[in-house]
């Protein structure tokens, strides 16, 4: 190790001795490879946004343990016709602030979903109206027929009306423009724990909720929350005792935690699927050598790409074993998930082919964003699809960057081929479709499909999907939608990968296969 470096994991190891002088015995620090990039749950539609933000915000509908729907802010919900839905708000509900919850902060949530600078609105982007009944029920009409309703709601958090007109928070911030409000830095929900302190990459200090309305089953009176991005300073943190709970550990570092008296690694299948993408849609690449015309749209060029990219090799070398190579935008686990679907062959020598027919014999030159702190292992994952089209003498200028500077840039859609995971919010697969393969509107349908591939023929089906309720007929659409899809070659999908958390042996938790960690179910001895 480097002088500098010793340096620098004196000073982490400081700062995280020094968060912990005024904790006790049910203090649990965590430390993840980067930061929940605001307190704002409209603001960004990313997993450990959400996770981090699930422990302080609440939806109407919840999740147990085995991630099947429980009553939340709502204690029950029926559908009365086969567009609305009917959803009993629990009684008794306050926010942090002490503020009742009532109707109208489910009416002025879900609105707030619905406007400009919300990454939330492919969850809401089929609501028609959001009644309210009286304080304590309300009425959601859809454009269609939407028997998994329930299911969508699942991670839209209820908000006060009241705080956020009070803090002029009343809009999410803008990701995309980096704009701020109250809400980035503050919080104030209904969840087992509060805000009490907050660092924007620095450290999240949360305390338990003594007047909340559920059962905390943990033992947890405060959680500090760390993000470290080095790979090598998280473990060492982890296995000197200085955090408790990390994640994600390195593939290569499984064992080390593992053999460690003190630490284990809590490893399963992760629900979220790692692809790329490619800008279809304007005349001509932002960021490219290629003048005058787009090779995206040329499905030659994608396929071309796709065969070129040595998936098994990523497998094996990058993720040690850590991932299950995929043909679809979704893996198993998730509804309308198709184990006969295959990939495409791995070829070098179809894909100089499919790169001649296209006019692009000597290759060309292109940008590839990629975040290096998010997934795991999506730096190097980069490098090495980097390094395999080069072998179709495609040359890949990478920008690799911290997720705080990459996903407004993606967002923004100021990319011509990039990186993202998603992991199926509804755990079915007309979420992936909607979200990721639609065509785009400014309703939110299509929000993060960012290259913006379109063909209307899945967008019926995607429909249809929404609105069927057999589940036989229902499964049929998806994958035939899916198989236009990968017919069309309208993403690159590569793979799903594992979790692997690194954990005290004096600390019990519940490990989701979606990849959040609720604090209120988290003890330490």
């Amino acid at each position: 190790m480097t002088f500098q470096k010793k340096i620098a994991m004196t000073a982490l190891f400081a700062a995280l001795a020094a968060s912990s002088v005024v904790s006790h015995a049910q203090t649990i620090r965590v430390a993840n490879q980067g930061d929940s990039l605001s307190m704002d749950p409209h603001s960004l539609n990313e997993s450990l946004q959400l996770s981090v933000t699930g422990n302080v915000y609440e939806p109407l509908v919840g999740r147990n343990k085995d991630l099947s729907l429980a009553p939340a802010l709502a204690t029950s919900w029926k559908q009365t016709s086969p567009t609305v839905w009917r959803f009993e708000l629990r009684k008794g509900v306050q926010f942090h602030d002490g503020t009742p919850f009532t109707a109208d902060d489910v009416l002025f949530s879900f609105a707030r979903t619905q406007v400009e600078g919300s990454d939330m609105k492919s969850y809401t982007n089929d609501f028609k109206e959001v009644r309210k009944i009286d304080d304590h029920t309300v009425e959601i009409e859809t454009k269609s027929p939407f028997p998994i309703l329930p299911d969508v709601v699942s991670l839209v958090y209820m908000m006060s009306k009241k705080w956020c007109e009070t803090n002029q928070a009343t809009v999410p911030v803008d990701r995309r423009k980096g704009v701020e409000n109250a809400a980035s830095f503050k919080a104030n929900g209904t969840g087992p724990f509060r805000l009490r302190e907050r660092q924007p990459n620095v450290r999240s200090v949360f305390t338990r909720n003594g007047s909340y309305w559920g059962k905390i089953e943990g033992n947890a009176t405060e959680v500090v929350f760390t993000p470290i991005g080095n790979d090598a300073t998280r473990v060492a943190a982890l296995l000197s005792g200085e955090v408790d709970v990390m994640e994600p550990v390195p593939v290569q570092d499984i064992e080390r935690v593992n053999t460690s008296a003190n630490t284990r690694a809590i490893t399963g299948p992760e629900l979220r699927t790692i692809f790329l993408g490619m800008d279809q849609k304007r005349d001509e690449l932002l960021y490219s050598n290629v003048k005058g015309k787009n090779p995206f749209k040329d499905k030659r060029v994608r396929q071309a790409f796709y065969q070129a990219i040595d998936i098994e090799g990523i497998k094996k070398t990058v993720m040690r074993g850590a991932s299950n190579p995929s043909a679809l935008l979704v893996g198993p686990g998730i509804n309308g998930f198709e184990s006969e679907s295959k990939r495409l062959p791995y070829d070098v020598e179809a894909a100089k082919k499919l790169m001649a027919e296209a006019g692009y014999p000597n290759g060309f030159e292109v940008s590839m964003n990629c975040p290096n702190d998010r997934y795991v292992n999506d730096g190097r994952i980069c490098q090495t699809v980097a390094a395999n089209l080069s072998r179709i003498n495609v040359k890949i200028n990478l920008q690799a960057e911290t997720k705080g500077t990459y996903f407004p840039k993606i967002l923004r859609r100021d990319t011509s081929f990039y990186m993202l995971g998603w992991t199926p919010a509804t755990y079915d697969s007309h979420n992936a479709l909607n979200a990721l393969v639609a065509c785009v509107d400014d309703k939110g349908t299509g929000q993060f499909n960012l290259g913006s591939y379109c063909n209307p023929k899945v967008d019926e089906l995607t429909k249809k999907i929404q609105s069927e309720t057999d589940k036989t007929k229902r499964n049929a659409m998806i994958k035939e939608a899916f198989d236009i899809h990968a017919a069309d070659v309208g993403t690159l999908p590569l793979h799903q990968q594992a979790l692997a958390w690194g954990v005290s042996k004096k600390v019990t938790l519940v490990q989701l296969a979606d990849n959040f960690m609720p604090f209120k179910w988290m003890s330490i001895k």
